[in-house]
């Protein structure tokens, strides 16, 4: 058992006795950073869900789990003789100092809005890693929605988008029907991508996060659904689509 009375040194005594060659635990040390990734997604998206729902004391858990995927990660490069817990610290302190030089670094901040910074900010960290390209840096392990907005938001800040909604609105359709028309299942999976892509570019350009409106729409499906297998006496199956639809205009009416 630790000893030592610091929360977060204790985790980090923990974490190194489970990866202890000689007395650790069988499971923790067969993994490695990409068998931990998808334990990492995980863990985000229940400190999405434990906020979403206004779940403090779940919060407080699943803050606590992500925090130990951060340990776990930073204690295998340790091994490997990367870096350690204490070099990702240091490294996020220096990042969130540079981001905000008008609070740190005494700079004047009239010109500018907070995101304007931000984002230059961020490109210059960018550029010092080598970045050459507008889409470099947007992560390939993010939801396929999300990166498609980020990708857009990216090509648009190099002047690669439609001044309104009417072009976007316009290549939805014309997507709409190219996957009416495709042929086969390679071009109707083609199609659906660029679909999709394009609807999303329609809803940024609304000004609308593409995620959490498509989060809220599946959470209110859910709802309605569960209302309408309410009102059929807890199964839909055995009723045709009339009745289900009459079903849900009942539901929607209800609200």
């Amino acid at each position: 058992m630790t000893t030592t009375t610091d929360p977060l040194s204790r985790l980090l005594a923990i974490m190194a006795r489970l990866r202890d060659p000689e007395r650790g635990c069988e499971w923790d040390l067969a993994q490695d950073f990409a068998s931990i990734a998808p334990y990492t997604i995980e863990e985000s998206y229940e400190v999405a869900d434990a906020i979403a729902r206004g779940d403090m004391a779940a919060l407080r858990e699943e803050l606590g789990d992500l925090l130990l995927q951060v340990v776990f990660h930073s204690r295998m490069a340790e091994e490997a003789g990367h870096f350690g817990f204490a070099d990702v610290a240091e490294a996020i302190s220096a990042k969130m100092e540079a981001r905000h030089p008008h609070i740190f670094g005494g700079e004047d901040e009239a010109g500018q809005s907070r995101q304007e910074r931000w984002e230059n900010a961020k490109a210059a960290e960018r550029t010092a890693k080598g970045a050459g390209g507008a889409l470099d840096g947007v992560a390939l392990a993010l939801p396929a929605l999300m990166r498609a907005e980020k990708l857009q938001k990216r090509a648009a800040r190099v002047g690669f988008d439609w001044p309104d909604t009417a072009g976007p609105a316009a290549k939805l359709v014309e997507e709409t029907a190219e996957l009416a028309e495709a042929t086969s299942e390679a071009h109707r999976f083609e199609e659906a991508g660029d679909l999709l892509f394009a609807a999303a570019n329609l809803v940024r350009a609304y000004g609308v996060d593409a995620e959490d409106a498509l989060r809220h729409a599946n959470a209110k499906f859910e709802r309605r659904f569960r209302a309408m297998e309410s009102l059929a006496g807890g199964s839909l199956a055995g009723r045709d689509l009339a009745a289900q639809e009459a079903l849900w205009q009942a539901v929607k009416a209800g609200e």
